[in-house]
């Protein structure tokens, strides 16, 4: 007997060693998940919040210039990307580069100084991002040259050596007459130029050089052609006018309106000529600048105001158009655009600096940084550097704003893109152009996660609910032992596979034979209803017993032989109600169509969803006790009775708890969506129609995305939406669970 007493507490203390340690493992693993889940959102988090960051800018140096007075004050400047050294144009036509020493360092001599004109008559700065300046003189000639940053390494460290290159037509004879020219605009490229101007007696005159590219003589540098142009006669009182980089386009700008001109072989025509009144309000123009990529214009009004114009196509035709105005500070001294970005700063007379994103209409910073107000200002090609001159020297800033495309607005709000006819919500990340306009809209992406997520839902939660209930409360015993591990297994299919047959099977199949496909979906649950109503009848006639739980495979035949019908005869409906192409229809009646669409996804996505509606609905089904239900027969319920306001009564929690995990599946499903859907970031509910995912777009556009951008944040940024969305869902199913649960705990 004691043997058999020490036996037993051996074995109880082996089992109470073996519990402790199982229980104490399973809580070093949901230690470990939640640890992982709480440092995974924290990483989310650092990588988005730089771009809600805010905008900063920083005095740096200052530089004091002795040469500089009111007789040569300073009419360009310009930095390098370290900060290191700077350039001036005077009114006097002079150019110097300047090291920016330390703070207070103001002896030292210029790096390079030289006379590009002497005399000049104008002075014109093109494109900020094209680096080119010019004079032009009494003789009617434009002098353009090119200032560059350079670094030579020698034993004592880096040194800068700033160059300078001339137009290799330099002087530009713009007046064949050899009268001064009094403004002039230009723009030089790598094969091409073109230069405008007027004269002393306000007549146009204009110069375009290219060079033809030569196939056969790789070795032989190419000559330069030029030809002159000739502009119509405009009787305008001219303030301002822009040149675009490629030469195709000339803006003038007047005291009540702007001058579009087209360029047609060796001259330009009259486009249109658009009022400033077409802004809303009466305003004066004064000024024009061209923002990156040089396909929107600033127009600045005598208030200081400044409002931005783009190309709108209107009927087939482009037309010049107002599109917003910025809410600036007060009396706005001149702007500048900025060197790559679709930004502008403005310079204000009481030293406050402020910096607009145009396509989101958003102020990046607002600060007054000193007394002195700027002459003129330059902005560094890497954006992070601010220089400005005045007759007290130079400035030099230090800019802190990565992000300046991401906003709120940017982000969920319609926006009027450039070129666009009106405003929208667009996601395009990337195009062939260095000079686009970013579209960073979450709108179209989330939305089609939401489309996707609830045509699949349509497709899956009938069949998924509907399945389990026939399987849980209606099937035989054995023929469900079958039936539910059979279609658990379809879980276990790779989405990747599911989503490489409905993209390049099943897409084309539905395709081909899209009324039929619709056919067979509407007219399906009628057959099954004529068909259920047909056997009654048999059963009733045969005397057959009222309960047979394998019934179901009658459908088996019926469905197979229903669709075969629709394949065969499919097409003569085609033919008699759509002359033969339910597509070619569609198109005329403005339904756009896509093979890879919403139907498409609806069919693989809810594949993938049901067996997990499925099992947990199936499991909360049949889980309800049978007390219940025969407690309901023996008051005279039927079995359709006992099933309605018993048993679902019963399982609802857990019938609701099985819609919304098939739902949280289909909104973060990848693989499915990034094949079968088009991946077209539109708003459209047509569901033959694609779309483009949270997931999808981010499986897309992580690989090619430059780490630490805008465009890579953004993507977190998806990423961490869908984890709110999917944690907010899951909150949700168990909240009403619980209170499911709670109401129907008594019986």
């Amino acid at each position: 007997m004691a043997q058999v007493d020490t036996f037993f507490k051996q074995r109880d203390k082996r089992r109470w060693v073996t519990d402790r340690l199982a229980s104490s493992v399973i809580k070093l693993g949901g230690i470990t998940v939640l640890l992982a889940l709480v440092l995974l959102i924290f990483y989310l988090i650092i990588v988005i919040a730089p771009i809600f960051s805010a905008a900063n800018i920083t005095p740096l140096n200052h530089k004091a210039l002795p040469g500089l007075s009111e007789k040569n004050t300073p009419i360009a400047v310009g930095i390098d990307d370290n900060a290191k050294t700077a350039f001036t144009f005077t009114e006097q036509g002079q150019l110097s580069f300047i090291a920016l020493g330390k703070v207070g360092d103001s002896h030292d001599k210029p790096l390079l100084t030289m006379n590009v004109a002497t005399d000049p008559v104008a002075f014109r700065a093109a494109m900020m991002n094209s680096r080119w300046y010019g004079y032009a003189n009494h003789q009617g000639q434009i002098i353009a040259v090119h200032p560059k940053f350079s670094n030579v390494f020698t034993s004592n460290g880096r040194h800068s050596s700033p160059s300078v290159s001339a137009f290799v037509h330099s002087p530009v004879q713009l007046d064949p007459a050899g009268l001064p020219i009094t403004s002039f605009d230009f723009a030089i490229n790598a094969n091409d130029a073109i230069f405008i101007g007027q004269n002393s007696e306000n007549d146009w005159q204009g110069m375009a050089y290219s060079k033809p590219t030569q196939f056969n003589q790789t070795n032989v540098e190419p000559l330069w052609q030029e030809s002159r142009l000739y502009f119509p006669t405009l009787n305008i009182d001219v303030k301002d006018y822009r040149v675009t980089p490629d030469g195709k386009t000339v803006y003038v700008l007047s005291a009540d309106s702007i001058t579009v001109l087209k360029s047609q072989a060796n001259k330009f025509v009259l486009r249109e000529v658009v009022p400033l009144s077409s802004a809303g309000k009466t305003r004066i123009g004064n000024h024009l600048a061209l923002l990156s990529g040089a396909n929107s214009v600033l127009v600045t009004d005598e208030t200081g105001q400044v409002s931005q114009w783009f190309d709108v196509l209107k009927n087939g035709e482009r037309h010049f158009t107002y599109i917003r105005d910025f809410k600036l500070a007060p009396n706005v001294n001149f702007v500048l655009p900025d060197y790559y970005r679709k930004g502008f700063y403005s310079f204000h007379d009481n030293g406050v600096i402020e910096n607009f994103y145009t396509t989101s209409n958003d102020r990046v910073f607002s600060k007054r940084v000193t007394d002195n107000i700027p002459l003129t200002a330059g902005i560094s090609s890497s954006e992070n550097y601010l220089i400005t001159a005045n007759l007290g020297g130079l400035n030099v800033y230090s800019v802190n704003n990565s992000y300046p495309e991401i906003s709120f607005s940017s982000l969920w709000k319609k926006v009027w893109y450039e070129g666009y006819p009106e405003p929208e919500y667009v996601w395009q990340s990337t195009a062939a152009s260095n000079d686009f306009e970013a579209k960073f809209s979450l709108v179209p992406i989330a939305f089609g996660t939401l489309k996707s997520a609830v045509f699949a839902m349509i497709f899956a939660v009938p069949i998924a609910i509907c399945g389990a209930i026939y399987t849980a409360y209606f099937m035989t015993t054995r023929m469900r032992r079958y039936v539910k591990p059979t279609i658990e297994l379809m879980e276990a299919l790779p989405t990747v596979i599911i989503g490489f047959l409905a993209g390049l099977w099943l897409a084309p199949i539905v395709e081909m034979n899209l009324l039929n496909t619709i056919l067979f979906m509407t007219l399906l649950p009628v057959v099954i209803l004529v068909c259920a109503f047909i056997w009654q009848m048999i059963r009733q006639y045969l005397g057959v017993e009222a309960y047979q739980g394998w019934v179901a495979l009658i459908l088996i035949p019926v469905v197979l032989g229903f669709a075969l019908l629709i394949m065969n005869y499919g097409h003569n409906v085609e033919h008699w109600l759509f002359g033969g192409d339910v597509r070619l229809f569609m198109a005329e009646i403005g339904l756009d169509f896509d093979q890879r669409n919403a139907l498409i996804v609806g069919f693989a996505m809810g594949f993938a969803v049901i067996p997990t509606i499925f099992t947990i609905a199936e499991d909360a089904i049949f889980s309800v006790p049978k007390h219940l239900s025969d407690g309901a027969s023996a008051l005279g319920a039927t079995s359709w009775q006992c099933l309605t306001t018993v048993v679902l009564v019963t399982a609802s929690p857990g019938i609701f708890s099985a819609v919304m995990m098939g739902l949280g599946r289909a909104v973060g499903e990848t693989m499915i969506v990034l094949m079968a859907t088009g991946n077209t970031p539109v708003m459209d509910w047509n569901i033959f129609e694609g779309m483009r995912t949270l997931s999808a777009n981010i499986a897309i556009e992580m690989p090619e995305s430059e780490v630490g951008s805008s465009h890579f944040r953004l993507l977190f940024l998806s990423a961490f939406l869908l984890f709110v969305f999917t944690f907010v869902v899951n909150s949700i199913a168990e909240l009403v669970r619980q209170r499911l649960r709670e109401k129907y705990s008594a019986l």
